[in-house]
């Protein structure tokens, strides 16, 4: 007999029942302070780890803040969250807990095949996570209110939970909680707070009619766009070859899901005849390179030239690296176009591209200039694209319709993002981290002499460099003589824009070399420069800074297994605007790791949705909130193509069941929140069954309230796609009342009427006689009458 190494049990037969209160564990997302501070009030826990490795790391960490932890903490093994038995006083966490992101953790222990791709909307609509009371939502039908509380009310003898909405004149809206589908947080790029609708006027439907009609207005471009593309003849590229095969083998990590998924996405693209324009993106080191890589390799296989477009030379000769080493297998030319090679190089290298003997070229605008002809170019890839000029993206532009593009991104800038959401380019996102990668711990904090001297001496303690970021030209040198000042012992160089370029390029490879300790710069080391062992960044006057471009700068850290740190440096709190403080508060809240998506999301909120919208539309978006503007639009979108929308139908469906989280069930009004919204959201059986994997995995058994909430669900999806207008409880059953133009087969539902001995009324509702449970029963019977069925 084999012993569980946790618990052990006499063999005899034990015919008994134990029922033991569990709850899950605190996430600290990467803070590690915050764990330490728990370890020391609450004594020690167990550890949960997926390799050994990992809990060395652990240990070590925990070393630097003087803890030291019994290595039978340690636990080696897979469990997917963290939990505890108060009355035993155990408590298990694991490494998902502790760093963040577990899904992504647990899901890169192998290659994920065949998976389907994420729709664009899924990875952005709010899923209330964070929702208090005081906040803004939108209810589709009712239009903008405040959330105050869940509230619970009996009704007919059944208590039911409901979402407490205040609204103009203090109305108040209680919406089920079953149906909280119809309700989203209310953002957008205004920083006044907006006004809230008058329950059961006009107004609201007026608002939603006038956007729609504006939407509508757009749909000339955007068909003149899908037809351009439509009607040019790209090259459609084969399917793998054994050395493509040969190549993607030969990477000495498994893939991230969701870059096996860009992988796909790729490929499927570049397959067809149409022209691919997809944008990637993906966090800092999240593995962009390795997707493009590929889909180079695929266009060299078939023959043709792959253009590698980047917005610095650092970053061209870095990508030019990791190129020639990926590729050092095989016969392929690669070469570098850029100021690093001499003029003789360059015109040697410009002769053998127009020759058709460069497979890929590496290079920065450069590349675009009328003497460099590239006669076979069938791919380009374009990194961070928001970087270049209006005359490079002209071109860009023009080159797009011909051939097929990859647009790498780590925070696309709101315009880009909006084209991707509008369908006016494919987009695909890479959110899982790479294994090992631990959080950015970030930090706000006053400008103090102790406080930098502090970070920068940390940093240099453990062998590492620091980036120090000050935008402004005309004072950077004196704050590089400072910094000098603070720590005389650091190495400290300087680089900004309008130093001479070569200077400038130097100056930043001899950082990368090792020369110095401290890069004194403005925001040129924004793009892409890949240096693991500068892991502590300050970023001074951080307030300044737009979100989207503070990610990015403190992206250039936390690039290796080691923490890194970054200081958002600001004047005292009273100076800074409104939006300074949401910029600063969402970088600080998204330090885990993949958050690089979400960030671009919300600059979008925060910023407006831009020039690609123009001042109209962004007026809309105001007026409707974000998540059910880009609801609408999306649907506006698939209008255009020329897809058959059926009008939208809200089922009402009562029938006198709890469908409610019980508190002692799952404690936190935010995670009930959450709860209730995922569940009444969910757009399939396999999310569902997810989610009900995720509650019974974190919480123990499923409630039979909480088994109707998800009956309810499957019942009101399955309503909805049949056009059924009704479904209540009678005394004896329940009564289905269908719309005109019902999915229902006439031949089935008078088939049923008849061996059932159920009763159909001319005014189209179908009563049924039923003892058995009303949800699972009423979802039988709409199987059965289903024109699908």
């Amino acid at each position: 007999m084999t012993s569980n190494p946790l618990f052990l049990f006499p063999t005899a037969e034990i015919n008994a029942e134990f029922n033991i209160q569990s709850r899950g564990t605190r996430k600290f997302q990467g803070q590690i302070p915050d764990l330490v501070e728990n370890l020391k009030s609450q004594g020690s826990s167990q550890f949960v780890f997926q390799t050994h490795g990992m809990a060395d790391r652990f240990s070590e960490i925990l070393r630097d803040y003087e803890v030291v932890i019994d290595a039978k903490n340690l636990v080696h093994g897979h469990l997917s969250n963290g939990f505890e038995i108060p009355s035993l006083k155990v408590s298990f966490q694991t490494e998902s807990d502790i760093f963040g992101q577990a899904s992504q953790i647990e899901n890169q222990r192998s290659k994920v095949k065949n998976r389907k791709s994420k729709t664009n909307l899924g990875a952005f609509i709010s899923d209330f996570r964070d929702l208090k009371s005081g906040d803004f939502v939108v209810h589709v039908d009712h239009g903008i209110g405040r959330f105050e509380s869940l509230q619970t009310i009996e009704t007919n003898g059944v208590e039911r939970e409901f979402m407490l909405l205040i609204y103009a004149d203090k109305t108040k809206l209680f919406v089920p909680v079953e149906r909280m589908d119809l309700v989203s947080r209310y953002s957008s790029g205004e920083a006044t707070a907006p006004t809230l609708d008058k329950l059961g006027g006009l107004g609201w439907q007026k608002t939603k009619a006038k956007a729609k009609r504006a939407m509508r207005d757009m749909a000339d471009e955007l068909l003149r766009l899908y037809a351009e593309r439509k009607l040019v003849q790209g090259f459609p590229f084969s399917a793998d070859s054994p050395w493509q095969i040969e190549f993607e083998d030969a990477f000495p990590y498994d893939l991230t899901p969701d870059q096996s998924s860009a992988v796909e996405d790729v490929k499927g693209d570049m397959e067809t005849a149409t022209p691919m324009d997809r944008l990637i993106i993906g966090d800092v080191g999240y593995g962009k390179t390795e997707v493009a890589m590929r889909a180079a390799f695929k266009a060299v296989m078939d023959g043709k030239q792959v253009a590698v477009l980047t917005p610095t030379t650092v970053l061209a000769y870095q990508h030019a690296e990791t190129f020639k080493k990926r590729f050092a297998a095989f016969p392929v030319t690669i070469e570098l176009l850029s100021r690093f090679r001499s003029a003789k190089e360059q015109k040697s290298v410009v002769e053998a591209t127009e020759k058709g003997s460069v497979d890929i070229l590496i290079g920065t605008h450069r590349i675009l200039s009328a003497d460099v002809k590239l006669p076979k170019l069938g791919l380009m890839v374009v990194d961070e694209e928001q970087r270049f000029g209006v005359a490079h993206k002209e071109k860009l532009k023009h080159l797009k319709k011909k051939i097929d593009v990859l647009t790498l991104s780590a925070t696309p800038i709101p315009r880009t993002l909006n084209m991707s959401l509008m369908g006016m380019r494919d987009m695909s996102v890479i959110e899982t981290p790479p294994r090992d990668r631990l959080a950015i711990n970030t930090q706000v904090v006053q400008f103090s002499e102790n406080v930098i001297k502090s970070a920068i001496e940390l940093e240099l303690s453990r062998d590492g460099q620091v980036f120090f970021i000050h935008n402004r030209v005309e004072t950077i040198f004196a704050i590089a003589a400072h910094l000098q000042k603070i720590v005389p012992h650091a190495k400290i160089v300087v680089a900004h824009g309008q130093m001479n370029e070569k200077e400038m390029e130097q100056a930043i490879l001899d950082f990368v070399d090792r020369k110095y300790d401290v890069l004194v710069a403005t925001t040129i080391i924004e793009n892409g420069i890949d240096i693991p062992r500068a892991n502590t960044i300050i970023i001074n006057r951080a307030d300044t800074y737009g979100l989207s471009q503070l990610y990015q700068l403190r992206g250039r850290v936390g690039r290796s297994n080691k923490r890194a740190y970054a200081y958002l440096v600001i004047p005292p709190e009273r100076e800074l605007s409104d939006i300074a403080r949401r910029r600063l508060s969402a970088i600080r809240e998204f330090s885990e790791l993949g958050a690089g998506f979400r960030i671009a999301a919300l600059d979008l909120e925060i910023r407006g949705s831009g020039n690609i919208l123009g001042g109209q539309q962004s007026g809309h978006l105001d007026a409707l909130g974000f998540d059910l503007y880009t609801k609408m639009l999306e649907r506006t979108i698939r209008e255009i193509r020329g897809e058959v929308i059926e009008d939208e139908l809200s089922v009402s469906i009562n029938m006198g069941i709890d469908v409610s989280i019980p508190k002692d069930y799952i404690a936190e009004t935010s995670q009930r929140l959450r709860t209730y919204k995922r569940i009444s959201s969910a757009d399939s059986e396999e999310t569902l069954r997810k989610i009900y994997s995720e509650l019974s995995d974190r919480y123990g058994k499923i409630p039979e309230s909480v088994e109707n909430l998800f009956e309810y669900a499957r019942l009101r999806k399955l309503a909805e796609e049949m056009r059924v207008v009704s479904i209540d409880k009678t005394p004896d059953g329940f009564a289905i009342k269908l719309d005109q133009n019902a999915q229902v087969s006439p031949e089935k539902l008078m088939g049923f009427v008849q061996q059932t001995g159920a009763n159909f009324t001319p005014n189209g509702i179908l009563r049924v006689s039923s003892k058995a449970q009303v949800l699972e029963a009423a979802r039988e019977v709409l199987k059965i009458i289903s024109i699908n069925g």
